[in-house]
């Protein structure tokens, strides 16, 4: 990545983040960045995979994450603290991307005993399988492996598995159309072992049309950083399982 790019993409993330409780405008946002307005949407894209508004709004929606499962402020304070005027907007959106309502996911202490998917979206019959690698000098696992129309964990995923670390995967009758492979889980890294970090993979679109059988998505994990939207979906205790992941020898 082009060092001036990804300097310009880090202001404008660290300008989301400063201020996400304020009305933001890409005019704001490119500002920041130092970049024309058409140019820097077209380069935030490239970098983080969504367009600045997108982002902006997941990182709304994970710091609200944050706060419900550490707080006890009320949803409609968490709601206006995150740049919503109306509390009934703030629940659709948090309940669509999440996967629980916000009283939900504070009842539930910010995790999820079960993982709802588009089971109700018919199949196609064809399989999304492939590897799930990363570096030998790092220990992850489980991992949770999804399918979802955009290059963010959040919705339903149309078919999801979780494994225990790295290695073969497989999603059966996976629903016609274009999806992109995420990966998410915690790990450490053993060159450099300050606890544990999360780790993403991503790869797509993979595109399942009629007549599909088997599509192959390898899939590299890799330590998180700021450039990755926030996973949005709730999914089960993957930290406290990793704790509890013998090291391998």
């Amino acid at each position: 990545m082009d060092e001036i790019v990804r300097q310009a993409v880090a202001r404008a993330i660290v300008t989301m983040r400063d201020n996400l409780g304020e009305r933001l405008t890409i005019d704001d946002l490119a500002r920041a960045a130092m970049f024309s307005k058409f140019h820097f949407t077209r380069v935030f894209l490239r970098v983080t995979g969504l367009s600045p508004g997108r982002f902006l709004s997941a990182l709304r929606l994970a710091e609200a994450k944050r706060l419900l499962a550490t707080t006890v402020i009320s949803v409609a304070d968490i709601s206006h603290q995150v740049g919503y005027n109306s509390v009934g907007t703030f629940s659709a959106r948090f309940s669509g991307s999440v996967g629980v309502s916000p009283s939900g996911y504070r009842q539930l202490h910010g995790l999820a005993p079960r993982i709802a998917d588009r089971q109700a979206q018919p199949g196609s019959g064809a399989t999304v399988r492939g590897q799930l690698r990363v570096a030998a000098a790092a220990e992850v696992g489980p991992v949770f492996v999804g399918l979802f129309a955009a290059r963010i964990a959040e919705g339903a995923p149309a078919r999801y598995a979780i494994l225990p670390g790295p290695g073969p995967y497989a999603l059966a009758d996976v629903p016609l159309g274009s999806w992109y492979v995420l990966t998410h889980a915690y790990g450490t890294t053993l060159l450099d072992n300050h606890g544990l970090r999360p780790f993403t993979g991503l790869t797509g679109p993979v595109t399942i049309h009629r007549g599909v059988t088997a599509s192959l998505a390898d899939v590299r994990l890799r330590p998180r950083h700021g450039f990755d939207p926030p996973v949005l979906l709730a999914l089960p205790d993957l930290r406290h399982a990793a704790i509890s992941r013998p090291l391998a020898s």
